[in-house]
């Protein structure tokens, strides 16, 4: 099988091209709910962008050449449209306007606004809660030097996208690397960017004023926070061995494998490949062969991706496995914080006592899913218990069916569709339509395997 393309880089693929001068080629593109949100979202701002069925064209304006909207900027549910789009609004000569759903516009945007207005922007909440709607208006940016508290690729990306608008260089420490495409990325389009690693375990990126950056062709490789799901139900589905093919394995996102490892499963990497001359460099010659939605194409070519980003890819064989608890925390944490839903229910199935712990910033995703996680376990019979930085989960016990409340969270509505495979008795996920805004054929997929 294969999954979706990457959500944080098909969100990020669409931005760089917009701010571009050129078109921007994509293929593997996810289009799920969020990433057509940052789509509808650069459109009103004068983008040009061509959906085909396998390929899309953004038609870029270069770093000043977006236009005012005419209207609010509708972010739907998606947090990263949100927040990356902040930084560049940071930067623009005109006013702006973002609101989202509900859910959207309950989430904390005053982990941006912080460094944002810090730079010199003019970004306020309309509510006056640190949440949007928020609006931008034009201002001077200054080059920071900002220490997040919190691993944050979002909040990285935001100051690093504002940044490229600044009068100087504008670095962002954080406690533990987390993901890193926006650096990755950004370098390919031709930013003057650097990232380091310190001894402490903390990181830095840099990021100068850019004078332009350039459209690319990018193959979007499959999300791993995606198959995460298939990948716990090749393990935890007794008989089951299950080969998904060109699944990104950034070790800034791979978090779920080194678990994995750790509680004993049985994995295999097949067809791995990173085929990455240097940052900024073109590669048209090469063609990777045998990688889902992913053909080339002539023109400049971002380093590494399949079709080249600096992404690392592999062929993942899972099979059933006997589990054992671990303890996850520290480091490991920002590189699978999306997938401590379905972690937590493969720790509910394996034997002995799993430790989740330094995973505050579950509590401001789509829904605090320290609370929704041990919500939904509860109800199927698990022994979880819920702690302010994450939860202890004693397993072993077997899973019945039970409703589960999705709460309009993807993550959960999926995460417990794959304990629905393994409990005994009829599980049902309400709302389970808000998968679509990561994964639209979830469902039939889990039906077809």
């Amino acid at each position: 099988m294969t999954v979706p393309g990457d959500k944080s880089i098909s969100h990020r693929s669409i931005m760089f091209g917009s701010i571009a001068l050129g078109t921007t080629v994509i293929t593997n593109f996810l289009k799920g709910a969020d990433c057509l949100s940052t789509i509808g979202c650069f459109q009103k701002m004068g983008v040009e962008i061509t959906q085909k069925p396998d390929v899309i064209y953004v038609h870029g304006r270069g770093l000043r050449g977006l236009s005012a909207p005419s209207e609010t900027l509708d972010v739907g549910n998606s947090g990263t449209t949100t927040r990356l789009l902040s930084g560049i609004l940071a930067g623009q000569p005109f006013s702006a306007v973002m609101s989202g759903d509900e859910s959207l516009n309950s989430r904390p945007m005053g982990r941006i606004m912080t460094p944002l207005n810090r730079m010199g922007a003019h970004i306020t909440s309309i509510c006056g809660n640190n949440c949007a709607p928020l609006r931008t208006d034009p201002s001077t940016l200054h080059g920071i030097r900002y220490h997040s508290p919190v691993a944050s690729a979002q909040v990285k990306s935001a100051i690093l996208l504002a940044g490229l608008y600044a009068d100087g260089e504008t670095c962002v420490t954080e406690p533990a690397l987390s993901r890193n495409h926006t650096e990755l990325m950004l370098a390919g389009f031709g930013a003057d960017i650097t990232s380091s690693l310190h001894e402490d375990g903390s990181a830095t990126a840099c990021i100068s004023p850019c004078q332009e950056l350039f459209g690319q062709d990018i193959c979007v490789p499959g999300d791993i926070s995606s198959a995460a799901y298939f990948i716990a139900a090749g393990i935890l589905v007794p008989g089951s061995e299950l080969l998904i093919r060109n699944v990104g394995t950034n070790p800034t996102r791979a978090g779920i494998l080194k678990v994995c490892e750790a509680m004993g499963a049985d994995i295999t990497y097949l067809n791995t490949r990173n085929m990455a001359p240097a940052a900024g460099q073109t590669d048209n010659t090469s063609t990777a062969g045998g990688q889902a939605g992913c053909s080339h194409t002539s023109g400049q070519t971002l380093t590494g991706l399949p079709q080249n980003t600096g992404e690392p890819t592999a062929d993942i064989l899972v099979r059933h496995s006997s589990l054992h608890g671990v303890t996850i925390e520290g480091d490991l944490i920002p590189a699978l914080i999306d997938e401590i839903p379905v972690i937590a229910v493969m720790a509910a199935c394996a034997e002995g006592t799993t430790i989740i712990r330094d995973a505050a910033e579950l509590k401001v995703k789509e829904t605090n899913r320290i609370d929704t996680v041990t919500e939904n376990l509860r109800a199927m019979g698990a022994d979880i218990t819920p702690t302010e930085d994450g939860m202890i989960i004693e397993g072993g016990r077997p899973l019945k069916g039970a409703q589960i409340r999705s709460h309009l969270d993807h993550r959960i509505a999926m995460a417990f569709a794959v304990a629905g495979l393994t409990a005994e008795g009829e599980t049902v996920i309400d709302n389970s339509q808000c998968v679509d805004v990561s994964y639209p054929e979830f469902f039939q997929t889990i039906a077809r395997i």
